[in-house]
């Protein structure tokens, strides 16, 4: 099965679903007729290292050691015959294909139990007595965790679940420490994952091999791939780019690089890519007629120094252009989903799988300071269509049998949202999709809703620093307040809310931090939060707090430009607060929110160091969400019925002699009935504009052309209709004003 690009994703990203850049990669080359074959090889060391063969293999290793291991590898070793012996079963739970062995597992004499165990939770409060599925799930993902461990102690540090060997790719100023570490002999993972390699190149006798590092834990072993391919199949040319690639490598000089790949891309691949590739096309398999490559944005070895090559008159194409996502030769039905954290919007990340998408390049806001807003992928904003992303959305779910999307935006804007869930509904297409957003006050309590009926079950979203003055400063362009009724809204529609939080930004003080974390505790207990996440601040390089220090009353430690990677910078904030320090609290702290309990200890209860008293008034965020939902529409908002065609009865009754003609409008949804009484003309006519203004129909009515309507056919006052007791109840059940 010749192809001309192999593409992969190096060990390790997720257990449950494939990252999607070779997926997107497979489907522009289908555009161009080129053929590529996509594997990611994370999830394939994974299953050959967690199989029957894989243990035995891993044991018989370890037992030929010396060394003296820690009390709990000794009792994972005592254990290996119990390990060996469950494994596969386990991994095919996991897989969902042996789904009756969450009885056995949840009787908890099944599974061999080590340190990950003595953690356990309550499994009781957290699953109830209906959860065996998970409960098995989260059972079995504490088991994988055991062996994870004896593998980092006696085996090799570096591994992990969804990364491998990260430090040494993360803040790599030089190339020096991890070219050290590829020149010495393989590790244990490095054997299984050039096995796959040997197996496969025969196979597939690529010309061009393309690795897409996303992450700094993806990086060593890209790495070794280029190494192998290019000691082993010296004709075959090893291209490299990805969401590293395009934040760290962008000053790149260090040629020892190009003993691994022949070339570094950054940015959007497409085009790229498509001029790498004129000279090793065979003629007839793309159009193009020049074969001489002028390169785009691409680094490359020229009398060995490294040169970076932007000449291609080639524009990038726009997302109309690229192709559908394309999954195939990706082994979907054998990936691991896994509950690491029993919170059920974390587990979106890690438990089922996930066709990816994107609904808009680069970041509609494009202001944070903290982000690389600098950078093409974030900078050039430019939204897919919705009648195209639904096209999309099928094709996928036709080639991959799964419903469930991950929008993977830098944060979808609210109106494509907007015309995506109405698209989704006229189309009656049946889906589950969750993506990254900014809480901006767009999200009203009526587009929340219909999101919800289009199928999001989850959104989220950086919250940052609960603090006004420090989301001026981020230019985050909201409040918390704002946000406490934005993620209220989400919440009472239905959808699981999960907040992005920060602390360590520049000038932020230690009370700021505190009451940060005070404003989270109150929007944890109030219920308008679901998950959330502390990560510290880090200044990059391509952010306008790294660009512009000053302006935020920090220092760079060194203006210095490494060889290798350049985005994180080490920075001197004047206000001299130990961040650091609270790390802990603050994630603890979060840890017991999720799950609904200790709302009610002091602040101090978290850290083992003196903090400050909050500043925030117990009922901030209480008194944030008691501001009136105003439903009072503009002229161009638009009106949508998402219920069905009332029933309609008609009777008299008859006042001081005079007989009026009544309407009984009665509504069936899936969960109830409900009535509604309007004199007869007006009865009649909403029932003709709810018809009009129904989710099936392609039109989208605008409030004004609602309002023209009414006056056309003799009406008069048409807000005090509108606004008036039978109409509102109409907003309960589905008349929403957007």
């Amino acid at each position: 099965m010749n192809k001309t690009v192999f593409a992969i994703t190096p060990p390790f990203t997720q257990l449950n679903t494939p990252y999607p850049a070779t997926a997107y990669i497979k489907g522009f080359l289908n555009t161009k007729d080129i053929s590529c074959f996509q594997a990611d090889l994370g999830i394939e060391v994974i299953l050959a290292l967690f199989s029957k063969k894989g243990l035995t293999e891993l044991f018989d290793f370890i037992n030929q050691k010396s060394e003296v291991f820690s009390e709990n590898s000794q009792r994972i070793i005592a254990l290996q015959e119990d390990y060996i012996q469950t494994i596969d079963a386990v991994i095919l739970f996991l897989q969902g294909k042996n789904p009756t062995l969450s009885h056995v597992i949840c009787q908890e004499n099944f599974l061999p139990e080590a340190s990950r165990f003595a953690q356990l939770e309550d499994l009781e409060w957290a699953f109830g007595s209906m959860g065996m599925q998970d409960k098995a799930k989260h059972l079995a993902t504490l088991y994988l965790e055991d062996i994870s461990d004896l593998i980092m102690e006696c085996v090799d540090p570096h591994f992990g679940f969804s990364r491998y060997a990260e430090r040494l790719g993360r803040s790599a100023n030089s190339f020096d420490e991890l070219y050290a570490v590829l020149q010495q002999n393989y590790s244990y993972i490095d054997k299984i994952l050039v096995k796959i390699l040997a197996e496969r190149m025969p196979e597939i006798q690529p010309k061009l091999v393309v690795i897409s590092v996303p992450f700094p834990g993806n990086l060593y072993s890209a790495f070794r791939i280029g190494q192998w391919v290019k000691q082993n199949y010296p004709a075959t040319k090893v291209a490299m780019g990805g969401g590293f690639a395009n934040t760290e490598l962008r000053s790149l000089s260090d040629a020892r690089v190009f003993e691994f790949f022949d070339y570094v891309s950054l940015d959007d691949g497409e085009a790229p890519l498509e001029e790498i590739l004129k000279p090793l096309t065979p003629k007839g398999e793309s159009s193009n007629e020049e074969k001489v490559s002028t390169f785009k944005r691409t680094f490359i070895l020229e009398d060995e120094k490294v040169v970076y090559k932007n000449n291609s008159l080639l524009k990038d194409y726009k997302q109309s252009e690229v192709g559908t996502p394309d999954y195939s030769d990706l082994l979907l039905d054998k990936y691991i989903s896994v509950i690491e954290i029993v919170n059920p919007m974390h587990r979106m990340w890690s438990d089922g799988r996930w066709n990816k998408l994107t609904m808009a390049h680069g970041c509609y806001w494009g202001k944070c300071t903290f982000c690389d807003i600098s950078l093409d992928y974030i900078k050039i904003y430019e939204p897919i269509a919705a009648n195209l992303l639904c096209d999309r959305m099928e094709e996928m779910i036709a080639q991959t049998g799964e419903n469930g999307f991950h929008f993977v935006d830098e944060a979808a804007p609210p109106a494509l949202m907007r015309a995506l869930a109405l698209e989704i509904l006229r189309r009656k297409l049946t889906v589950t999709w969750w993506t990254n957003i900014r809480f901006e006050k767009s999200f009203s309590r009526d587009l929340c809703q219909l999101l919800k009926a289009s199928g999001c079950i989850a959104v989220s979203g950086g919250l940052e620093v609960a603090s006004d003055r420090l989301l001026e400063l981020i230019q985050k362009g909201v409040t918390v307040a704002q946000v406490a009724q934005v993620t209220r809204n989400f919440t009472e529609a239905g959808i699981m809310v999960h907040a992005y939080l920060m602390y360590g930004f520049p000038t932020q003080t230690a009370q700021e931090t505190i009451d940060s974390l005070e404003m989270v505790r109150q929007m944890f207990e109030i219920g308008t939060l679901q998950s959330g996440f502390w990560h510290q601040f880090a200044m990059t390089a391509h952010s306008p707090v790294g660009m512009y220090p000053e302006q935020f009353s920090v220092q760079k430690a060194s203006n210095t430009v490494g060889t290798f990677a350049n985005n994180d910078l080490v920075f001197s904030d004047p206000k001299g607060t130990d961040h650091e320090a609270f790390s802990f609290g603050l994630k603890k702290s979060l840890l017991n929110y999720m799950h609904g309990i200790c709302f009610e200890y002091p602040l101090q209860e978290w850290f083992d160091f003196k903090i400050p008293r909050t500043k925030v008034p117990k009922n901030y965020i209480e008194n944030a969400l008691l501001e009136d939902d105003d439903f009072m529409l503009k002229p161009t908002s638009k009106v949508v019925w998402l219920g069905k065609k009332p029933l309609v009865n008609y009777s008299s009754t008859t006042k001081k002699g005079q007989v009026f003609q009544t309407a009984n409008l009665t509504f069936h949804d899936k969960k109830e009935t409900f009535s509604i009484k309007l004199n007869q003309a007006q009865g009649d006519w909403l029932v003709e504009i709810l018809d009009k203004i129904s989710v099936k129909n392609k039109k989208v009515y605008t409030f004004q052309e609602i309002k023209t309507d009414y006056e056309a056919a003799g009406f008069e006052d048409f807000e005090l209709f509108f606004y008036n007791k039978p109409v509102n109840v109409l907003r309960d059940y589905g008349l929403l004003g957007l």
